[in-house]
């Protein structure tokens, strides 16, 4: 098969990470690198010392031959530099959250639409082995009926996660928690149980001096019937307590929890135990000060090169991700 080549917009933590999975990809090829502050930019260069170096991104857009770009920058800049790509010829790797707000979601869509290129957006949750393995049970309706979902998202964020950004916790380029840590799992639930049709939340600025929410509480009701509940927040006192999904069914019980969804604890389904010998492995992406959503990157950007080589399906498009943002836009109205 041939090699794909990527250019990676965006050297922070997550930029890093896309970086990494790149070099070790087989079938991939890092081709150029970009970011506006100097000191990140030559940290990454350093490491890669025969990919090209841009801080100017439409620069690199011009002068580099990548087939996919990443784009790994502050969540308000994904939508235009997405169709930036697009005009470019580009296909796009777009971090969560692909957008801050529906209508531009449907700009970056449209407009790769009209230009013949793809747009992928980042949900690497998506592969945890118990998210597989729960969904396997749902496809099958091993559960029968469900009544309920549980979501439950405690994590930390201290105070120098925000002093120390240009751009996190300001309304205008990072939007809110439910944009940052809550993301994949409104995509989880979306995912399993059909589009949001109701949110009613309650949410509040508690502990950090930031533009956006760092508690929230909300209940859901999902167009098949589902109801549920989602509560977030990022003033967990020292380190990450919980991320968690429960689902309660006619059939069935269960509870992936851990603090990244990357342990069962719970699961009581009729006539379909928990298949024995099954690793659970699943690790969180480390940025040294902090925690984040677990780290299967590799595995994405293995189906993404499947999906554009070999047309393999598996990675989510701009359009499923959308659904995500359409959500998020529900709850906080």
């Amino acid at each position: 098969m041939q090699k794909l080549k990527f250019a990676v917009v965006g050297c922070g933590h997550i930029g890093k990470k896309h970086l990494d999975v790149i070099i070790k990809e087989p079938h991939a090829k890092l081709v150029g690198l970009c970011d506006i502050n100097e000191d990140e930019l030559q940290k990454c260069a350093k490491q890669h010392s025969d990919v090209a170096v841009f801080n100017d991104f439409k620069a690199m857009l011009l002068e580099t031959n990548a087939d996919v770009i990443s784009v790994c920058t502050p969540h308000g800049l994904h939508a235009e530099m997405s169709i930036q790509a697009a005009r470019a010829s580009k296909h796009i790797l777009v971090e969560k959250p692909m957008a801050l707000t529906s209508k531009q979601s449907q700009q970056m869509i449209d407009v790769t639409n009209k230009e013949g290129v793809r747009l992928f957006v980042v949900k690497q949750n998506r592969y945890n082995k118990p998210i597989a393995l729960t969904k396997k049970a749902l496809q099958e309706n091993r559960l029968g009926k469900i009544f309920m979902v549980q979501c439950n998202v405690m994590w930390n964020r201290h105070k120098e996660y925000y002093s120390g950004s240009s751009w996190k916790g300001k309304k205008e380029l990072e939007g809110g928690a439910l944009h940052t840590q809550v993301s994949h799992f409104i995509d989880l639930l979306i995912w399993w149980f059909g589009d949001l049709k109701q949110a009613k939340t309650i949410t509040d600025t508690l502990h950090q001096k930031i533009e956006i929410e760092d508690c929230g509480v909300s209940a859901l009701r999902f167009k098949n019937g589902v109801i549920g509940s989602l509560l977030w927040t990022t003033c967990v006192y020292n380190v990450n307590y919980e991320g968690s999904i429960t689902i309660i069914g006619e059939k069935g019980t269960i509870k992936i929890g851990g603090k990244y969804l990357n342990k069962i604890e719970f699961w009581d389904v009729k006539s379909y135990p928990l298949p024995k010998n099954v690793k659970l492995d699943d690790q969180p992406n480390n940025y040294g000060s902090y925690q984040g959503s677990s780290s299967n990157h590799d595995k994405l950007f293995s189906d993404l090169i499947s999906k554009i080589i070999a047309g393999r399906e598996g990675i989510v498009e701009g359009s499923e991700g959308m659904k995500t943002i359409e959500a998020i836009e529900m709850i906080y109205e």
